[in-house]
């Protein structure tokens, strides 16, 4: 049997980021943290915490952070169930979800706050690219993610969400300087396109679809969706947009389409895992129905 304050320091200890954190967190000082988190550790027979700045979870930690997640969810399902149960001051839980930074930017926000204001939790939300976020999944960090996986990882579950519509623009006068000719694949090498983290793939997929072809892209990075935005208006490069980000600059000129008509539709799924609480299956309901009514919802 696990002891629970020993798991607890540990999640705490991950979730702050130091020692000194979790401790302040916990009301306890740092030595009984320390001592909890090592005889979890020798109890389990590898380490769980790798202490650095900030202190992270090894593998095995990271499962049982999820472990704890997910008994926090349960307790607080039962605590509703059975108010002499609950403690005296309402506790709000951590719910920890991962999302590709569009969907945050567009239609997840707001669900996400509807659901919020009304549930007993304080979300967490972590944010990556969407070929990546169901391995925060997997590897136990978040009982939930918005991912561009359709398949789940063990002991998850799938939805489809829908598409998410992707639009390759820049500003006139960037179309000037490097398109005046045509877009293809030796004005594409030589034109800065814009890119949200090293992962982020979407700008070489459409140009390799428009070229039949690898092109090697000239990058900025940038990792904020409406930063992106900024940037294209600008002038500094060209990028793949969702289209509800720039609709209206479409339509008043102050974006172009690269090329009329050549979106790229990127489908986005709903991955939670599974046996987890009433919590959970809302906030569940919650994004299933944002993301049906504000994705795309074409055959795909």
């Amino acid at each position: 049997m696990l002891d629970y304050d020993s798991l607890a320091a540990m999640a705490a200890v991950i979730r702050e980021g130091s020692f000194d954190r979790a401790a302040r967190a916990l009301n306890v000082t740092p030595s009984a943290v320390s001592q909890r988190i090592r005889l979890l550790e020798e109890r389990v027979g590898c380490a769980l915490v790798i202490r650095a700045q900030p202190c992270q979870a090894t593998d095995m930690g990271r499962r049982l952070c999820q472990h704890v997640d997910r008994v926090r969810l349960l307790e607080q399902e039962l605590h509703d169930a059975l108010p002499t149960l609950a403690p005296e001051r309402a506790v709000r839980l951590p719910l920890p979800v991962a999302v590709n930074a569009d969907s945050l930017a567009t239609w997840f926000a707001p669900a996400l706050a509807a659901f919020a204001t009304e549930a007993p939790v304080l979300m967490e939300i972590a944010v990556d690219d969407q070929e990546h976020t169901a391995q925060w999944l997997r590897s136990g960090v978040v009982l939930a993610a918005v991912t561009g996986s359709a398949r789940p990882p063990v002991g998850c579950n799938s939805q489809l969400l829908g598409a998410m519509r992707y639009i390759a623009a820049a500003s006139p006068a960037f179309m000037t300087r490097y398109f005046s000719e045509s877009v293809g694949a030796r004005s594409l090498a030589h034109a800065p396109s814009l890119v949200f983290n090293p992962k982020d793939e979407l700008q070489t997929r459409w140009a390799h679809r428009l070229c039949h072809r690898h092109v090697e892209l000239p990058r900025h990075t940038l990792p904020s969706s409406h930063a992106f935005v900024t940037a294209t208006l600008a002038g500094m490069g060209w990028g793949l947009h969702p289209q509800a980000l720039i609709a209206r600059h479409l339509e008043d000129g102050a974006l172009v389409e690269l090329v009329p008509d050549s979106w790229l539709d990127v489908p986005l799924y709903w991955q939670q895992a599974r046996a987890t609480s009433a919590v959970l299956d809302g906030l569940s309901r919650q994004i299933l129905a944002a993301g049906r009514s504000s994705l795309r919802q074409d055959p795909l």
